[in-house]
This record gives C-alpha cells, structure tokens and sequence, in this order.
C-alpha cells in the first residue's frame, strides 16, 4: 500500500496502476529509464503495480557520470549504441533543436514490444499536442513497432514533486540543490544543444575535454573535402569557425 496522497493526486496513482497492471505480460516491458524524475516515478509506480519489466538506460556515448550511476543504482540496464555520438557527428554534422537525429538514433529504438515511458503533456505545448492518450503504437519502421503506456501522462510538476516526497524516491544528485528537492530542474546530455547558449557556454567552459571532443568530430565533418565540395550551407576554414558555430548556433 502507498501512501496518503491529496484525492487528485490518489486517483492519478490509482490510474497509473492499472494501467499498467492492464499490460500484457506475455513477453519483456520495457520501463525507459532515463535517470530523470519523471523515470524515476514510472520506475516506482511499475513497483507498485506488481508487474514484471526491465527498466532500460539507453546510453548516449555523452551521458554525464553521475547519470549512468544513478541509473545503476536504480537497477536500470545501461544499453550502448551501435554509434558513438561523436560518430554520428563526424557522419552528420552537429545537432540541432532543427535537426535531432541524436536522440532518435541514441535514444529512440526499440528494445521491447511494450514500453512505459515518462512522458507528460504539462511538459512542453508540442507534447500536449502530440500525446493525447495512455496508450498509443509508436512506429518506427515497417517492422519494428511498439505499443507505449504513459501512466504520468497527465501529471503536472506539482504531482512528481508530491509522489516522490510521499514514497521518498531518491532522485538524481543534481535535483537537489542547498540539499532541497528542485522539480524545474532539467538533465540532458553534456553540451546539449537543445540547453540554452548561456549554458552550453558554461557548460563546455567547466569542461574543456569535452569541448575538445565536439571539435574534433565537428572538424572531421565540416573540413571534409567532401563537405567542403557539397552544397552545404556553412563553409568552415579551421577548427576555430566550428567551434564557434557549435557553441552560438540555435
């Protein structure tokens, strides 16, 4: 049994439960641990619901430490891809809030037929549009499709804060600012550019090696001599000018 919760907020953990223990347990669930609050709710509510799953981390080759320890330690499986980011970048090119194909190479493929996934239509207007239901097919290739459940769907922040301070969920280091539980705080991957610029500046400021690393496989890319004879819109003399238009562009 859980614990006494406000009515609004019972009904949601009441929900959620059934949901998932409405799941088909004829093969692997997947939970999609991503070592933020919100995996860390669907990891307890799972728990709570009584039903089997593997909670999986899918590693981006760029994932702050103590991310993949806080997954470890929440008992998550930390899966490597087939491509290191910096791969994918001497490949592509950097990323972009125009342009994420990191996250639907690293992050967005499918392990398991069936998934319960954090995700939250409070979290963002495109996620309010985007998902309007608990359950939905996601498709990602003619064979490979996977039907998600999105117990929290409906959850505000307010909600989160509340569960994990009522079933005492220890949280990412990095939640926890003066020792206080922060809600509004936010993970991502090192120099990600979907973070504001004031961030990523003071991101790869507080991290040279890191910075370094960008460079190199931004170089590989954008001094190519194949790069250099396409039709690319930004032409690039020396590492210099990419390290420039890694850390300003938008």
């Amino acid at each position: 049994k859980y614990k006494v919760m406000t009515k609004e907020l019972q009904k949601k953990v009441d929900f959620a439960i059934k949901l998932l223990q409405s799941i088909p347990q004829d093969g692997d669930i997947e939970v999609s641990y991503s070592g933020g609050k919100d995996s860390d709710v669907i990891l307890e509510l799972t728990k709570m619901a009584g039903i089997p799953y593997r909670a999986i981390y899918k590693a981006t080759t760029i994932d702050p430490p103590q991310t993949i320890a806080h997954a470890r330690e929440m008992g998550a499986e930390v899966v490597k891809p087939k491509k290191t980011f910096f791969q994918l970048v001497s490949e592509n090119g950097f990323p972009s809030s125009h342009s994420r194909f990191c996250c639907s190479i690293l992050k967005e493929y499918k392990i398991c037929d069936r998934a319960i996934q954090g995700i939250r239509r409070s979290e963002s207007r495109n996620r309010a549009e985007r998902y309007k239901e608990p359950e939905r097919c996601r498709v990602y290739s003619a064979k490979e499709k996977v039907k998600q459940y999105l117990p929290i769907l409906e959850w505000t922040d307010q909600d989160v804060e509340e569960f994990i301070k009522e079933r005492n969920i220890k949280c990412h280091p990095l939640y926890y600012r003066g020792g206080q539980f922060d809600v509004t705080q936010r993970l991502g991957c090192m120099g990600c550019p979907l973070a504001s610029r004031k961030k990523r500046i003071q991101f790869f400021k507080e991290n040279p090696k890191m910075l370094k690393a960008w460079i190199r496989a931004g170089q590989k890319r954008y001094t190519s001599e194949k790069y250099q004879n396409g039709k690319a819109k930004h032409k690039f003399k020396d590492a210099f000018e990419v390290m420039g238009y890694m850390l300003y562009c938008d």
